[in-house]
């Protein structure tokens, strides 16, 4: 039973950190690339509006929010280098000769900076889990529930 509210505050910091990523590629009329402050105000406007939703106390507002904010600059850390892995990938696919070592590399280098913020974002998840009363973390449950068509 203790595991599906802590599964579900995980899924909830994973859409988190998938809705920094893309937004980060998608924003706005056109698809523009949205700012780091655009995406940021985004985020926290989001987050502010579930914490209302869970009427969180002005500690627990502070606790989570300071739970996300590494995970936001991890996430903006990662868009910026996407920028510099996709003008990469380009070069080589333009180029008469790829070189599949680097190709390899970037696709590892990528991979492991998307797992190293996945597991931040399990740990803050963990975190906030600790955080959140027994009825606001069901709360949230029915949310994720409902978002997943269960």
């Amino acid at each position: 039973m203790k595991k599906k509210p802590l599964a579900s505050v995980a899924g909830l910091a994973l859409a988190l950190a998938g809705f920094v990523l893309l937004t980060g590629f998608h924003g706005g009329c056109g698809h523009h690339p949205r700012t780091p402050a655009e995406i940021t105000a985004a985020v926290n406007s989001h987050l502010d509006d579930a914490l209302d939703d869970l009427d969180a106390t002005p500690a627990q507002r502070d606790q989570i929010h300071a739970l996300v904010a590494p995970l936001l600059t991890q996430g903006l850390q990662l868009r910026a280098d996407g920028k510099a892995a996709h003008a990469e990938l380009l070069a080589q696919w333009q180029s008469d000769t790829p070189d599949r070592a680097k190709l390899h590399a970037l696709v590892d280098q990528r991979a492991d900076a998307m797992r190293a913020f996945a597991h931040a974002a399990v740990d803050a998840a963990v975190d906030a889990h600790g955080v959140l009363t027994p009825a606001q973390r069901a709360k949230v449950t029915k949310k994720i529930q409902r978002h997943m068509g269960e």
